[in-house]
């Protein structure tokens, strides 16, 4: 995972309320058992009509999005299924953030455990950054701040889930990162605790 401190990139707004899972990554496309690749399926129902053919009008199809960084998304976002492959969908097309005025607790739990930045501003920021298709955005995660044109808004992350982005590991590789620590402490028990 790569760590993550500060970005800017072209916004990408998708409006909608309520996307659940299922709508970011349909389970028709859950076959593989690897990330890579998932990001070409990303709000496919969506993006392609019954043909494959890309849906003129359709935020990610517009020529802008290339590149872009940064999703704005309407409220409660990724809500529904628990899924892990909605934020491997959007780290394979290359998000590495999402700002919205609310954001699920499983999908924010498996977002950051994925290097994907789950950002809740207030209503107001929100509302502005929403008017705005393709606007240049900052996140910062180590000030905890989102700036665009017009917008200066504070989000608030998990420390230890903001620790683990900053320093571009997860879970399990913080927890091989403190070997050391963990193996001195069995030989103090062991010590302490005689023969």
């Amino acid at each position: 995972m790569q760590p993550f401190r500060t970005l800017t990139s072209r916004a990408v707004v998708l409006p909608r309320r309520d996307i659940d899972t299922d709508q970011i990554i349909p389970a028709r496309f859950l076959k593989g058992t690897t990330r890579e690749g998932l990001g070409r399926w990303l709000f496919a129902g969506w993006r392609y009509d019954a043909q494959g053919t890309p849906v003129a009008g359709f935020p990610l199809n517009d020529p802008r999005a290339a590149g872009a960084r940064v999703l704005v998304a309407g409220a409660n976002f990724g809500c529904g299924s628990s899924r892990e492959h909605a934020p491997w969908a959007l780290v394979d097309h290359g998000f590495r953030a999402v700002i919205s005025a609310s954001i699920a607790d499983i999908f924010r739990n498996n977002a950051v455990k994925n290097g994907l930045v789950p950002a809740v501003v207030d209503e107001e920021a929100h509302r502005a950054l929403l008017a705005e298709p393709f606007a240049e955005v900052t996140v910062d995660l180590e000030a905890q701040e989102i700036t665009a044109p017009g917008v200066r808004a504070r989000f608030s992350i998990d420390p230890f889930a903001r620790r683990c982005l900053l320093d571009g590991t997860d879970e399990l590789g913080f927890l091989l990162g403190q070997a050391g620590a963990i193996a001195a402490h069995e030989q103090t028990r062991r010590r302490e605790e005689g023969p």
